[in-house]
């Protein structure tokens, strides 16, 4: 799956929510921000105990370092790097760990009929959208590296956890998931090293748990897509993770047309259906492929994905510029007034 650009996500109030816990005489809050996956990372943690917190953020870090290690198609020592070198000659044996994080993207393939793709990767690195002059890919090497996308070309085996991918040419990339676990595993980290309140934002993937010390959610503000320094929306973030994939952080424009970083595994092409989506729910891996997935299908067939989906909720800008929401989403916006 091609990397995919995230809209900058503004906590709003972070130092005033946050603080006023801080600022009590029974918690610290420690931050620390770090480059990681290819992303600003920034790790928050609430402890009374401040250098507990600063221990349990360095584990964090140790973390999302090993998962990196594990889900890098770039680094020769990883194991999905092994899995791509063996394309079309045997099956790779890995861990069990890989092994079902490959499982439940390939459940989401299915869920999102194609939208959300790992094994993407052979066409997404054909697109060059860092380039300052324009250039689309040649059309033939595109249709040759369309025809190694599909999750038929991916052979699990589950006796040994092995996984083979069946032709020469075909690739797997975590590029619209991996963020999101590495937020999952991050937290899960936090929380077995004490800390009870706390953020984790990996590149604009953020997964917040724990309350203020009043027992009030934190409040989250998302980007204007066409006003990145402005927030058009605020939301009440208690144990969720929210996601947002946009089209305005990579793109060149070509003909007048906005080409996005966000391309159709179905087509190879970018598609421009809508300006931002943004999904919630408690699980930030999910919501880091449901982000890609329904910007990929469009606001009709996005957001009738996310009504029929229990506990994940989203809202988007649709190329018209007009915000569309799920069903449920307003049981999450903040009533209170929120000051920027």
């Amino acid at each position: 799956m091609a990397t995919v650009p995230r809209a900058r996500l503004i906590l709003i109030g972070y130092t005033l929510v946050l603080g006023v816990v801080a600022g009590s005489a029974s918690a610290e809050l420690v931050r620390d921000a770090r480059l990681k996956m290819g992303a600003r990372f920034e790790v928050t943690a609430v402890h009374a105990d401040a250098a507990l917190a600063r221990d349990a953020i360095e584990n964090a870090y140790r973390e999302i370092v090993r998962v990196e290690s594990l889900i890098s198609s770039w680094r020769e020592s990883s194991e999905t790097a092994d899995i791509n070198r063996a394309a079309g000659v045997h099956p790779v044996t890995v861990s069990r760990e890989l092994y079902a994080l490959i499982r439940r993207s390939l459940k989401v393939t299915d869920l999102t009929r194609g939208a959300f793709d790992i094994t993407f990767a052979s066409v997404g690195r054909l697109w060059n959208f860092k380039n300052p002059v324009p250039v689309l890919p040649d059309p033939d090497r595109l249709a040759a590296a369309m025809r190694a996308v599909g999750t038929t070309h991916v052979v699990l085996n589950e006796a040994d956890s092995s996984v083979y991918l069946a032709r020469p040419e075909a690739r797997i990339g975590f590029g619209a998931i991996g963020k999101g676990y590495a937020a999952n595993r991050a937290v899960a980290v936090l929380k077995n090293s004490g800390i009870t309140s706390g953020v984790v934002n990996a590149g604009g993937d953020l997964l917040a748990f724990g309350r203020r010390e009043d027992g009030k959610p934190r409040v989250l503000g998302v980007a204007d897509p066409r006003r990145p320094d402005r927030t058009f929306a605020h939301l009440r973030l208690a144990d969720l993770a929210i996601v947002t994939s946009g089209d305005y952080e990579q793109f060149f424009l070509l003909d007048g047309r906005r080409c996005a970083h966000i391309l159709d595994p179905r087509t190879g092409y970018p598609v421009d259906h809508s300006r931002s989506v943004t999904i919630i729910c408690q699980d930030a891996e999910l919501a880091d492929a449901l982000a890609t997935a329904v910007f990929v299908l469009g606001p009709a067939d996005g957001l009738a994905l996310i009504n029929q989906l229990r506990g994940v909720e989203g809202f988007l800008v649709d190329a018209a510029g007009q915000l569309r929401m799920s069903r449920n989403l307003t049981t999450l916006f903040a009533k209170e007034e929120v000051l920027p």
